[in-house]
């Protein structure tokens, strides 16, 4: 069996075409196109009539080659910009409208819930119990939850990698009072976040992969200070270049280590950068219907 997950987020649209193996997501295909729409939205408050249409094209472009490679199932998950857009509901029908697939608009818990299981499922030797740190453009997700009761608690914050850069960090290189309004801002986003303990911590998404060759390992509280110093100081041509990221990340990647510096302290653990996340949560949920389905 073969499905898509078309992920439209603050950032950009992603599609993933996987099939299982065993307890896991085998990915197939990769692909990506950036879009920003969590800057309209910050900007606006809503996402604009082009940006949508341009949107719900690259959706569609998406779906047929999904079909195109024998994919069974197609679901599209709108995450934050369903959530945060004044015209979520409506940008939402556009999509499935352009597809013919139903467009379905994540909350805040269930895109916790399901990075977890696909950051979970992708580990060798998982412990009892874990966390899992979710930052995505245009909020931040924080799952705590055990093997045998999954993802139990699961805590959001309506702050991202790029609302953070829009409102304070959107210079090339941002001054010392930008940075420190910035991690202020954060800081008060994360002051109620009090998760269970765990006996592992994991970070999931793009910020936390590329955040990785910022830190050369695991993103711990020293490694994640010198990573917030280190991007400061430095234009988002030279990050780009420096750490091989798209320019569209490295444009955002000061402000994702601030949240991850942040959520990391609240999880009290280290964080190791997981390879599955909220796609690979749809995916394998997409698998357990399935069996239900069909047995």
């Amino acid at each position: 069996m073969r499905v898509a997950i078309i992920d439209v987020g603050a950032n950009t649209l992603r599609l993933l075409v996987a099939g299982p193996s065993g307890q896991r997501v085998e990915p197939l295909h990769l692909e990506r196109e950036a879009l920003g729409l969590g800057e309209e939205i910050e900007r606006y408050g809503y996402i604009t009539a082009p940006k949508s249409a341009e949107a719900a094209e690259v959706a569609r472009a998406q779906t047929r080659r999904a079909r195109r490679l024998g994919c069974e199932r197609v679901e599209i998950i709108v995450t934050s910009p369903g959530r945060q857009s004044a015209n979520g509901d409506e940008f939402a029908e556009l999509l499935s409208e352009a597809t013919g697939v139903r467009a379905r608009v994540l909350s805040a818990e269930e895109e916790g819930a399901l990075a977890w299981e696909g950051a979970v499922a992708a580990l060798d030797d998982p412990p009892e119990s874990i966390a899992v740190c979710d930052i995505g453009g245009g909020s931040t997700q924080i799952a705590v939850g055990t093997l045998e009761s999954g993802p139990a608690w699961v805590r959001s914050v309506d702050l991202g990698s790029l609302r953070l850069t829009e409102r304070f960090l959107s210079g090339h290189t941002p001054s010392t009072k930008a940075v420190k309004a910035a991690r202020a801002e954060a800081a008060e986003a994360f002051s109620g976040i009090v998760p269970p303990l765990a006996l592992l911590g994991l970070g999931t998404g793009g910020t936390a992969r590329a955040l990785r060759k910022v830190t050369r390992g695991v993103l711990d509280s020293e490694r994640l200070e010198e990573a917030v110093e280190r991007l400061a100081s430095q234009p988002h041509a030279k990050i780009a270049k420096r750490f091989g990221v798209a320019p569209q990340r490295a444009a955002t990647l000061l402000a994702g280590s601030i949240l991850f510096a942040e959520a990391q302290r609240r999880v009290g653990l280290p964080l190791q950068v997981a390879s599955g996340g909220v796609r690979e949560g749809c995916a394998l949920a997409l698998f357990r219907e399935s069996v239900t389905v069909y047995g």
